[in-house]
């Protein structure tokens, strides 16, 4: 199995490096500047972005090229006009000396960006790939009303808004089989993560990949330890070599937002106090309904105040239904076998509903049962022999790392990406 030499190693560096380390502050500045600070000529900058229907020409005129130096500049470019998405950030820039621009830059990714510069007749063009720098990071959090913040209060110092966002979604995800971040947290509960984060030396970074991590409920910690499989696939164990991936998955939206909880409320279209069997999930009218476990689908059509409904018949003999959809995905009919996680329609308001939501409902024996107690997961299938061993080892070097301080654990050296910045070889004289 490959990753576990350096993951052991990783842990004899925490052991030696770990005390003294704190994250750098990032270095200010937009993703590809070389400039120096000057006391002469100062750089001028003007941004644009390329919206639907648009080309490139009319963006490189609207800053200030002519069409003949447009057209040099995206014939020294790599792209091709024809394939450029709407969305693209395109940077104009000169010198405060004139008004004509010298350089033109397409921001193609964070880490890519392909920079034609004018140089005496000719422009040139650099495809340049910026180095993501990886280091491994601790954050310690504590529930006060949600899992993100916790995250937010643990990683504040640590991560950008949107990463801490990425990190604890993260989080959902690898727990997902277990716990209902959405109603099972509790104030004072704990989680600590050990993750790779990336960052550019513009200040621009993601979180990688999630070494390790703990969710403590009640004084009881479940621990999730990424272990890659002999396909080169990783998944994710318990303390006790447990997978955390279950038969059912916890609920039928990837991001979602419970409105209702399961038993007796006031119908929102009949006005009464009815039993409301099941789960309401608000989101936007369209989002993808998963289905929540294998299985074969027993009805698709219309079921009264349900409105446009699907049921799958799961082999434990659990029923889910989904309803109020807008409509069904491609192929679903009765007979036809799904997979966990596959979409199987889309969330809309038919039936009796008052705006866009999911119901989704467990039915076990025929009876309808709350969803966040049917599907309370038991643990996945165990590791044995010599896996459950190495699983041991990986183990061990990832719960010391965890009871580490929180913040830095490791930083590794600068690595390249697949292909290095490169300067391009079209030299393209201006044209009058």
């Amino acid at each position: 199995m490959k990753g576990v030499g350096r993951f052991v190693t990783g842990a004899v560096i925490v052991g030696l490096a770990i005390a003294a380390l704190r994250l750098p502050a990032p270095r200010p500045g937009r993703p590809g500047d070389r400039f120096a600070a000057s006391t002469g000529p100062q750089r001028w900058f003007l941004n644009d972005t390329l919206g639907s229907g648009q080309t490139l020409t009319e963006i490189l005129m609207r800053r200030g090229l002519s069409s003949a130096e447009a057209a040099n500049v995206i014939a020294a470019s790599p792209l091709d006009p024809r394939r450029i998405p709407a969305g693209l950030r395109v940077e104009v820039s000169g010198d405060s000396t004139t008004h004509v621009p010298s350089e033109v830059r397409f921001y193609l990714a964070l880490d890519r960006i392909v920079k034609v510069f004018r140089q005496d007749s000719a422009w040139l063009s650099v495809d340049e790939r910026l180095v993501w720098k990886t280091d491994t990071l601790l954050v310690r959090g504590v529930v006060t009303s949600s899992l993100y913040e916790a995250v937010e209060a643990g990683a504040k110092d640590l991560l950008s808004a949107r990463a801490r966002q990425e990190l604890a979604w993260n989080i959902a995800d690898i727990y997902e089989y277990r716990v209902d971040m959405s109603r099972e947290l509790q104030q004072g509960d704990e989680v600590r993560v050990l993750f790779e984060r990336q960052s550019l030396e513009t200040g621009a970074e993601r979180v990688g990949t999630v070494i390790a991590a703990g969710l403590q409920r009640a004084g009881t910690e479940v621990q999730a330890i990424r272990m890659e499989i002999d396909n080169g696939r990783s998944k994710y164990y318990d303390q006790q070599g447990r997978s955390l991936a279950a038969s059912f998955l916890r609920a039928p939206l990837s991001f979602r937002r419970i409105s209702s909880n399961f038993g007796r409320r006031k119908h929102p279209v009949l006005g009464t106090f009815r039993n409301h069997q099941g789960m309401d999930y608000a989101a936007d009218a369209g989002t993808p309904v998963r289905t929540i476990g294998d299985g074969v689908v027993i009805f698709v059509g219309r079921k009264g105040g349900y409105g446009n409904t699907i049921e799958v018949r799961h082999p434990n003999g659990f029923v889910t239904r989904y309803g109020h959809l807008r409509g069904y995905a491609t192929g679903m009919r009765s007979g036809v076998r799904v997979e966990i996680g596959k979409t199987i329609g889309y969330v809309g308001m038919t039936g009796l509903a008052t705006g866009p939501h999911l119901h989704f409902e467990v039915l076990v024996n025929g009876v309808q049962r709350d969803p966040r107690r049917a599907l309370q997961a038991n643990a996945g299938p165990p590791l044995t022999g010599n896996d459950l061993a190495l699983f041991e080892r990986i183990r061990s070097a990832a719960v010391y790392a965890l009871d580490q301080p929180a913040g830095l654990v490791h930083a590794e050296q600068p690595t390249e990406n697949a292909t290095p910045a490169v300067p391009g070889a079209k030299a393209v004289p201006t044209r009058q």
